[in-house]
């Protein structure tokens, strides 16, 4: 290959030109990597790969609403849980005053001191069922228009369902229930009568309330957990894709500025090559 010496043109310099330019572009690159810690930061890195990345994205998103969602469920179910728990509780002692209510040998006036116990824990009742409310839901009252809460449980339309109990119907039945009466013996009876009727109404409905309720909850915080799962390996899944290699990056970093330096040398030595034709000249 023959060489041109002229001031015109400097075949060498081009060559280290170009080198440089490659080496910088490469360094850029390297620099942007380890600033974001990502090797698909846009389209023009790799356009497929970050296509794949943004919908994948789009679906974090996606699973992201839909646990939220979930978790607002489950906090509406597990207050119902408690204002149910707590009205369970509470039947106990009903029970018992209707009990001593059925007993023949009390005097009217402490008739009259056992219902007037009775229907307070009948009015602490309803204030369970008053305070059984989460963003707006209460679904111990459907008295109040509640109704079922379903909610999206998966990206395919999937849905959990709350369903709603009507204990404020079964506890204004039993509430207010007249067991003063002259007759003792008919007192007596008629409180018998409100344990096998509108007591065990009550009863069965409030652990109704409490399997139903207590089995979808559980199926929410177990969906919960499985969409975690599963957004945690969509995750890491989209980390292979896009994330960097930081401990190779910072290597070829290291490569690439020591490069940098050479090229730099190396184009200065180039444009220094035409100077040695002035000595033809003198």
């Amino acid at each position: 290959m023959a060489i041109q010496n002229s001031i015109n043109t400097n075949p060498g310099s081009f060559v280290a030109l170009r080198t440089l330019n490659s080496v910088n572009r490469n360094l850029d690159t390297t620099q942007n990597r380890v600033s974001t810690g990502l090797k698909v930061g846009g389209a023009l890195d790799d356009a497929s790969n970050f296509a794949i990345a943004q919908g994948i994205r789009g679906e974090l998103k996606a699973l992201g609403a839909v646990t939220q969602g979930l978790n607002n469920s489950k906090g509406i179910g597990k207050v119902a849980i408690a204002g149910t728990t707590a009205i369970s509780n509470l039947l106990q002692n009903v029970r018992s005053k209707l009990t001593e209510l059925s007993n023949e040998g009390i005097t009217s006036a402490q008739r009259s001191i056992l219902v007037s116990d009775f229907n307070e824990l009948l009015s602490q009742a309803n204030n369970f069922l008053d305070n059984a409310v989460f963003n707006g839901v209460n679904l111990l009252d459907t008295a109040a228009l509640s109704t079922n809460v379903n909610t999206l449980s998966n990206l395919n339309g999937g849905t959990l369902t709350l369903t709603a109990q009507d204990l404020r119907t079964t506890v204004g039945a039993l509430q207010g229930i007249a067991t003063i009466d002259a007759d003792t013996a008919a007192a007596a009876t008629n409180a018998q009568t409100v344990i096998t009727t509108e007591y065990a109404n009550l009863e069965s409905a409030v652990n109704t309330a409490l399997g139903s309720l207590g089995a979808e909850v559980r199926a929410l915080e177990l969906q919960t957990t499985f969409l975690e799962q599963i957004s945690d390996a969509t995750e890491e899944g989209l980390g292979n894709i896009v994330d960097a290699d930081l401990a190779r990056e910072s290597a070829r970093l290291t490569s690439l500025q020591v490069q940098q330096q050479l090229s730099t040398q190396t184009l200065g030595i180039a444009n220094q090559r035409p100077q040695s034709l002035l000595g033809l000249f003198r």
